[in-house]
């Protein structure tokens, strides 16, 4: 409620979209992922849970409110980062991680700026490894018809009902082309 442009919902994910995306991402097989948007930081333990012990998650966060909450997850796997997603490769750069084989994103496409939403979708495809995966979980459709064009059509997209409100998972699969 504090910050309302910054997030998507006002209700936390149920585990039925947390299923869904763990489903889309596979995120027990990677080693590097990035999230973009965790907000209290719900999705970001899921995801701790089903990391492998040599995987890194880093969360991106633009809110230094929510940023803060975040700083209380005690995993030396888990990096919390105050910053923009659109600057992704100096993110990573400065972490001195590899391009990710996951990004997730739970930031709002349909609340930002079309020029914002562009340059974050052009940083997600840039930064992500041949093979890699971008999964966006979303109440509208703004982030297909931005990251269609970039990354080539989304090869799934899949409705949760059990959701508050209801979300569209989406998923991009890197290729060599891509």
């Amino acid at each position: 409620m504090r910050e309302p442009r910054q997030v998507g919902s006002v209700i936390p994910s149920s585990r039925y979209l947390e299923r869904r995306i763990l489903d889309a991402s596979e995120l027990t097989h990677v080693r590097r992922v990035v999230e973009l948007g965790p907000g209290t930081g719900g999705t970001t333990r899921t995801f701790l849970q089903n990391l492998g012990q040599d995987a890194r998650l880093l969360s991106i966060e633009l809110s230094p409110h929510f940023h803060e909450l975040l700083g209380d997850i005690a995993d030396p796997r888990f990096i919390n980062h105050l910053g923009s997603a659109e600057n992704l490769a100096e993110i990573l750069a400065s972490h001195r991680l590899d391009k990710a084989d996951v990004v997730i994103s739970g930031i709002p496409f349909s609340k930002m700026p079309a020029d914002v939403g562009t340059r974050v979708a052009r940083a997600v495809n840039d930064n992500l490894a041949e093979g890699g995966r971008f999964i966006a979980y979303q109440f509208r459709s703004d982030v297909a018809r931005i990251t269609d064009p970039i990354m080539g059509p989304h090869d799934s997209c899949i409705l949760e009902l059990r959701n508050i409100p209801p979300m569209r998972v989406y998923r991009w699969c890197k290729t060599a082309a891509g």
